[in-house]
C-alpha cells in the first residue's frame, strides 16, 4: 500500500488541511495524468467539504517493478508521500460543489441532520457506457440522508474534453443519463431506512442499470441481499433477488474465539467492476455474459467495548453478468495488504514474522513521509486502521471510455483505502490475485424451502 498527498509538485503554500475517504478512478490511457481523486476533508462536523485533483504514481526501487508511464519519486515525492512512493496530485486541489439537497425525513434523532451542509462519503466510478459518476451521501427527498447520482463532468470543467478526445476514434464522449442530482429510490417504501447508505451500482453488457442495496440483511444475515433494476431519473423497481437464492454471507460461529469478531456486522463498501474470466494478453478470449462477472469488496464491522469501529475486514464478492445475477463466491479470509496491520491485534499476530516485511522497515527506517501514519515500532508509513472506499482499474489500459469499466483476469485494480479516518492510501493487485481464495456460495434452494421428499 502506498500514500496519497494532495500537495502538488514544488506547491508554494503550505498544506494544513487533512484529507481521508480517497475515491478513485483511472482516467483514460491519452490523459497528460493518470488518475482523477476525490477526497472528504476532515471538517469540525458542522459542515461537508470535498475535493477533486488529477493525479500521478511515483514508484521507487528497482525500474523492474515500473508501471507504463511512472516515473521515479523525486527526493520532494518521498517527502510527501513516505518511502513506498504513491499517488501525488498534479495541481491544487479544487472544492467540489453539489447544490443543497431537501432533507424532507430528518425527525427525532435526525434532527439535527438537516443543518449539516454538503454531501459526505463520495464515490467515483464509470457506468457501463463510460459515465464518469460519483455518488454521494446527502439530505434525501425519501429518506434523512439518502443516495445521489451526479456525472462528474457537470462539477469538473476538464472531463469532458478529455473524455472525447481519443486518438482512434471521433466523439463526444458518453452521453450522460444524470447531468443534475438524481435521488436513486428503494421500493416499496416500507424497505427504506432512515439512513441509506453504501449502495453500489451494477452495470451488465444489455446496458441495463441495476442498484445493490445489500449484501445481507442488516437486521438479519440470513435474509440474504436485495438489488432492483434502475428504471429512470432514479426510480428502480422493487427487489429482484432470486426467491430461492441461499445466503452466501458466513455466519461467525458462536465459539469464536476473538469476542471483538463475535459481534461483527456485514456491510456494502465500494462500487462494483464487471471483469472476464480470462487474460487480456489470451488472444482467443472473446467476452461474453457467459465468462463475465461482477466483483466489489464488502467489510466485516468489528467494535470495541464502547461500540465504535476497532476494524474492517475486507473480502470480495463475486456475482453473475447475467440474470438472476446469482451470488457465486466470498473471499475464504479477509484480504490485506503486505504493509497493511489489522487494528485489534498485537504486531506479532500480524507482520512481524515476515522477514521480507522486516527488511522494508529497516530500509527505511529513517525516511517517513509527512502524510505518513504511524502505528507502531517504527512501521511510520503502514497502516492500521484501514476500510476500502471504491475500487478501479487502474490506468495505462489501451481501452475507450465505454469500456473503463471492464477488466480481465491480469488487468489491475486499484483499491482507494482510508486510514484512520485522518490519512488516505492505494494499492494496486491484479484482478486475478485479489479473487484467487475464495468461497463457493450456496447457490439456489432446489426445494424450495421444503425438504426433500424424495
Amino acid at each position: 500500500m502506498q500514500n496519497i498527498s494532495q500537495v502538488p509538485p514544488h506547491s508554494a503554500k503550505l498544506e494544513t488541511r487533512v484529507f481521508w475517504n480517497p475515491t478513485i478512478i483511472a482516467l483514460p490511457y491519452w490523459s497528460e495524468n493518470q488518475y482523477l481523486v476525490v477526497s472528504r476533508i476532515v471538517t469540525d462536523g458542522n459542515h461537508q467539504e470535498n475535493v477533486i485533483c488529477e493525479a500521478n504514481v511515483c514508484y521507487t526501487g528497482s525500474s523492474d517493478n515500473i508501471r507504463s508511464g511512472e516515473k521515479p519519486c523525486t527526493d520532494e515525492d518521498l517527502q510527501y508521500l513516505g518511502p513506498a512512493g504513491g499517488l501525488r496530485c498534479a495541481a491544487l486541489p479544487e472544492r467540489l460543489s453539489v447544490p443543497p439537497t431537501p432533507a424532507e425525513h430528518c425527525e427525532g434523532k435526525f434532527g439535527t441532520y438537516v443543518d449539516i451542509p454538503g454531501f459526505h462519503d463520495p464515490r467515483i466510478f464509470y457506468s457501463g457506457k463510460g459515465e464518469p459518476l460519483m455518488m454521494i451521501n446527502t439530505q434525501s427527498r425519501y429518506a434523512c440522508f439518502g443516495l445521489w447520482l451526479i456525472d462528474l463532468r457537470s462539477l469538473y470543467q476538464r472531463l469532458p474534453s478529455l473524455l472525447s478526445s481519443s486518438p482512434e476514434r471521433l466523439s463526444i464522449g458518453p452521453l450522460m443519463s444524470y447531468p443534475t442530482l438524481t435521488e436513486l429510490t428503494r421500493n416499496p417504501p416500507s424497505t427504506r431506512a432512515p439512513i441509506e447508505k453504501n449502495w453500489m451500482l451494477f452495470y451488465p453488457e444489455s446496458g441495463e442499470s441495476f442498484v445493490h442495496y445489500d449484501i445481507s440483511n442488516p437486521k438479519d444475515p440470513l435474509k440474504g441481499r436485495t438489488f432492483a433494476k434502475v428504471i429512470g431519473d432514479g426510480l428502480t423497481t422493487a427487489n429482484l433477488t432470486d426467491p430461492l437464492e441461499l445466503p452466501c454471507i458466513p455466519d461467525i460461529p458462536a465459539n469464536e474465539p476473538d469476542e471483538v469478531k463475535r459481534g461483527g456486522t456485514w456491510h456494502q463498501a465500494t462500487n462494483a467492476l464487471r471483469l472476464v474470466l480470462c487474460a487480456r494478453s489470451d488472444k482467443t478470449c472473446k467476452r461474453s455474459q457467459h465468462n463475465t462477472v461482477f466483483f466489489a469488496i464488502i467489510h466485516r464491522k468489528h467494535p470495541n467495548f464502547l461500540h465504535l469501529p476497532l476494524r474492517y475486514e475486507r473480502y470480495f464478492i463475486v456475482w453473475g453478468a447475467s440474470p438472476p445475477y446469482g451470488m457465486y463466491g466470498i473471499s475464504q479470509h479477509p484480504i490485506l495488504m503486505a504493509n497493511e496491520t489489522a487494528s485489534g491485534w498485537h504486531m506479532d499476530e500480524n507482520w512481524d514474522d515476515d522477514p521480507a516485511n522486516a527488511a522494508v522497515v529497516a530500509a527505511h527506517k529513517t525516511r517517513y513521509g509527512v502524510n505518513s501514519t504511524d502505528p507502531h515500532g517504527g512501521k511510520r508509513y503502514w497502516a492500521y486502521f484501514t476500510y476500502t472506499v471504491s475500487i478501479a482499474w487502474a490506468w495505462g489500459r489501451q481501452v475507450e471510455v465505454a469500456d473503463m469499466n471492464v477488466g480481465y483476469l491480469d488487468d489491475e485494480v486499484v483499491l482507494a483505502i482510508g486510514i484512520d479516518d485522518k490519512a488516505q492510501g492505494m494499492a494496486r493487485v491484479t484482478a486475478r490475485d485479489l479473487l484467487q481464495c475464495m468461497r463457493a456460495c450456496p447457490g439456489r434452494d432446489r426445494f424450495g424451502g421444503k425438504e426433500d421428499q424424495a
